[in-house]
């Protein structure tokens, strides 16, 4: 089966290469970047996958001095960065979505597995529509958003979830929800009955864990939602935290990775085992009836 054409993971693939081979030469990249057409800068964007190389020319006169010099191997990496330059789906909608959304969902949309936990709200990728929009309509005077940004996000919100459910997904998801975050009531009763059948379909699809947290459990517990996207290959697993002000904090520093690994390891052992989950769902159903 063809794979998914993902231009973020190509750009990040390529970047991580160009880097390992600046490094390989002994430059700096001001070095790498002298009497080129692009700065420093821009070459470091280009290594973290912040940015494209558009250029194929330019990309052809760094690999000669790094050098690259086996025609096929070049070719190769103008191939891989003529991918990289290609739209993401989300990209006409680019300019209207909060700050740093667009670096997490290249970022999402190139991870093999991501590792979520959510202790206020259901995570994103198991919310249904009316769940999402009657969230984002419920913020709507306290973040100043209009109707046409909550159309928006609701529909980004739906694309990005059908990597879970497409036919040759390859996405692998493990999510931990902290008890209140499954009790605090979105809409109404039959909204939610609704959002806890969707967890359930979603939990039980082999590419999907799911884990509840439970309030009463005794140990180690995090405020803030976060989630751990494993990219696989060479590339860096990266860290997202939502932030107070609505943004999104990325890091794929090893230390950062390591520390958040760690809490989500052990948030997994104080949860409940993810068989469980159907039966949890079920219970919510009929406990928010009564």
């Amino acid at each position: 089966m063809a794979q998914q054409h993902r231009p973020t993971a190509r750009r990040i693939a390529l970047g991580h290469e160009l880097r390992e081979l600046r490094k390989q030469a002994g430059l700096s990249l001001l070095e790498a970047a002298h009497g080129l057409s692009f700065s420093d800068t821009k070459l470091q964007r280009v290594e973290t996958g912040l940015q494209d190389l558009r250029s194929a020319g330019d990309l052809r006169k760094l690999l000669s001095r790094y050098g690259v010099t086996d025609e096929d191997e070049v070719e190769r990496l103008v191939a891989t960065q003529r991918d990289a330059a290609s739209q993401e789906w989300w990209t006409p909608d680019a300019t209207s979505l909060k700050p740093g959304m667009p670096r997490f969902l290249g970022i999402e949309a190139a991870a093999q597995e991501i590792r979520a936990y959510n202790p206020t709200l259901i995570l994103g990728l198991l919310q249904t529509e009316a769940y999402a929009r009657t969230r984002h309509d419920s913020a709507k005077s306290i973040d100043e958003t209009t109707t046409e940004f909550v159309d928006q996000s609701v529909r980004v919100r739906m694309k990005r979830k059908e990597a879970l459910t497409r036919d040759d997904a390859s996405l692998r998801l493990w999510a931990i929800l902290y008890e209140p975050s499954l009790r605090h009531i979105v809409g109404n009763a039959d909204l939610m009955r609704e959002q806890y059948d969707e967890i359930a379909e979603l939990a039980a699809l082999d590419n999907v864990t799911v884990q509840v947290l439970p309030q009463a459990m005794r140990g180690y517990l995090f405020a803030h939602n976060f989630s751990i996207m494993i990219l696989g290959g060479a590339m860096p697993t990266t860290i997202q935290v939502d932030t107070a002000f609505g943004t999104s904090s990325i890091s794929d520093k090893h230390r950062e990775v390591g520390r958040f690994s760690r809490q989500f390891e052990a948030l997994s052992r104080s949860a409940l085992p993810p068989e469980d989950t159907p039966k949890i769902m079920s219970q919510l159903s009929r406990e928010i009836t009564e």
